[in-house]
């Protein structure tokens, strides 16, 4: 009886850093150190066989949302936070490029044709086939929205195995705000109807919803351990594991 040779099929990742992580100890910009070691820990995931998308945030330069002073219309200010994502996603395309990732490919939300490609969901999924990685800026190129409903749009669009959160200066979902109260602790596993009923922010309300509703895997853990990239890619106990009941 012939032997049926099954093909292996890759697992896939999104993973959410925001722009605030970007910046390191600066607080503003982006930091060379910490673009350079993010680069190297999704090169060497990579290198273990995971495919690998990015959504990069853009607080680190502006955001939109915030009472910033400025009396510019909302609109207009959430444009420039869209445009300051763009600026981190070609900060790591060429930080990844320097680890050895000469394919890796910057998509965007909104057209800017002499810089990266537009994000098309089938244009994605065919990279990411390729073993190329995928950085992802530009939210959803619209205003009124953080870049945390794009990663879970992005996550469910492309089929990811898990949403992977890079929280900043948190090593997961806790009990409570731990730069309040001090007897806070890591809680290991949720569902998504857990993480509603105790009132906890993960992510933007509609974004979450939106993980809720198809049972998208999220995976949240502080930005300082993204050294073990790999280990969280392959199953490592690491944060907060968030998923449906029946999974």
């Amino acid at each position: 009886m012939a032997k049926v040779l099954r093909r292996f099929i890759p697992k896939r990742f999104v993973l959410k850093v925001s722009g605030e992580a970007l910046s390191g100890k600066k607080g503003f910009g982006s930091d060379p150190e910490v673009i350079t070691h993010l680069a190297s820990c999704l090169a060497e995931a990579r290198g273990a066989g995971y495919q690998l998308a990015v959504v990069v945030g853009g607080g680190n330069y502006f955001r939109g949302g915030d009472e910033s002073g400025w009396t510019i219309p909302r609109t207009e200010r959430d444009n420039v936070g869209i445009l300051g994502t763009v600026m981190n996603g070609i900060f790591l395309r060429g930080a990844l490029l320097n680890c050895g990732v000469d394919d890796a490919r910057l998509m965007t939300a909104i057209p800017i044709p002499s810089i990266a490609e537009p994000y098309i969901r089938l244009r994605a999924d065919h990279h990411l086939n390729k073993g190329k990685v995928l950085i992802l800026a530009g939210g959803n190129g619209q205003p009124f929205v953080t870049t945390d409903y794009p990663s879970v749009q992005r996550a469910i669009e492309l089929d990811a195995e898990a949403l992977l959160v890079a929280k900043n200066g948190v090593s997961g979902i806790m009990t409570a705000d731990p730069k309040v109260d001090a007897s806070a602790r890591l809680l290991d596993k949720l569902s998504h109807e857990d993480v509603i009923d105790r009132r906890i922010r993960v992510m933007d309300q509609a974004a979450f919803v939106l993980a809720m509703e198809n049972s998208l895997t999220l995976k949240v853990f502080d930005v300082a351990v993204l050294n073990q990239l790999t280990e969280i890619c392959g199953g490592e106990h690491i944060g907060t594991l968030v998923e449906s009941p029946d999974r």
